[in-house]
């Protein structure tokens, strides 16, 4: 088991850590969470879980292995640097360069260059053979300044930002303003923990993010939508990302023609920019809960959005599902999603 640290977005205060859990147990990872910090999760995990990581992770920025931790006095912070091996991290002659981040206004009157620069002094101290590069350097030193601490580590995997921008909404040739972001479909799927393979059904697919994120992370897509030009515009928007779905069914989502999906992630239609074909959003619901429970097999998930207004996980619970977790990401003023996960006893 290695030491890491994981640096999170800071967009939302919780789907991060509860994406990375559900990622190392879909994955079927050991792993411990030793401290979670402002935009920092600390576990003792099989470093070979970076790499699923990178592949899945939507809000997870940068995978490390610790060296140190320290509290964020300067002096605390040089003195810990000193105490530990960075001799055996790099070898001779590699490059390197320190680089470090200040988490919102925590420790606000250290200055990061110059901590960098303090570090990378040290470092050359230990490792005389290496050399500053700043630009592709063998070894990324990464330090994070959060609430009281100091966290310092070698990075191990980055999460580029730009791939999620290039996949919003409004770049796909085949648009509708309900889209949801791609980097919280790619999130939702994660909390239903799908593993490579397996057959993740959005009842509800509309412009096909949800079967998109799914692809790209190895896992089968499988929609259906009541809507032709619906069907069409993911179909479209599919090819456009050089992905291709098992199946894009037109059917009513209320009666599903299949018999298994290993889970379910979507987001219904809430009938504010999206038709819900004259039914209420609880209606709609209330139906694909009750149709997708004979596809699911116990212990399988669903994660659904809905308005944080409608209480589905009453509506859940209800119908014989295990509410396992909800988180709440705010849209606009008169919309905030609550992302909710259920498990089929």
């Amino acid at each position: 088991m290695a030491k890491l640290f994981l640096f999170l977005s800071g967009e939302h205060e919780d789907l991060p850590v509860s994406e990375v859990r559900a990622i190392l147990e879909a994955e079927d990872h050991s792993y411990k969470v030793t401290e979670k910090l402002d935009q920092v999760l600390r576990l003792e995990a099989d470093a070979a879980c970076v790499k699923d990581l990178k592949r899945r992770a939507a809000f997870t920025r940068l995978c490390a292995l610790e060296l140190f931790t320290s509290s964020s006095e300067t002096s605390s912070i040089i003195k810990a640097g000193q105490n530990v091996g960075l001799e055996e991290v790099l070898e001779p002659g590699e490059s390197f360069v320190v680089r470090v981040k200040h988490v919102r206004e925590y420790s606000s009157e250290i200055n990061g260059m110059t901590l960098e620069r303090t570090l990378g002094a040290l470092i050359v101290d230990r490792c005389p053979t290496a050399k500053v590069k700043l630009n592709t350097p063998d070894k990324t030193f990464m330090g994070v300044l959060t609430e009281d601490r100091f966290v310092f580590g070698v990075k191990l995997a980055e999460i580029q930002a730009k791939p999620f921008v290039e996949r919003r909404p409004r770049k796909k040739p085949f648009f509708h303003p309900s889209s949801m972001q791609a980097k919280l479909a790619r999130c939702m799927i994660n909390l239903a923990e799908p593993k490579a393979g397996d057959v993740v059904l959005d009842p509800f697919c509309g412009t096909g993010t949800t079967l998109i994120e799914a692809k790209l992370i190895d896992c089968k897509a499988l929609g259906l939508d009541i809507q032709r030009r619906m069907a069409k515009g993911t179909i479209r928007n599919m090819a456009h990302f050089n992905v291709s779905p098992e199946g894009i069914i037109i059917a009513d989502a209320k009666y599903p023609p299949l018999i298994k999906a290993d889970c379910v992630v979507t987001d219904p239609p809430y009938g504010i920019s999206s038709s819900t074909m004259k039914r209420t959003t609880k209606q709609i619901i209330e139906e694909v809960l009750t149709a997708v429970h004979e596809v699911l097999s116990s212990g399988r998930r669903i994660c659904m959005a809905a308005p944080k207004k409608l209480g589905v996980v009453h509506v859940g619970t209800s119908l014989g599902y295990k509410h396992l977790e909800s988180h709440f990401v705010y849209v606009h003023r008169s919309l905030t999603r609550e992302i909710a996960v259920f498990e089929k006893v």
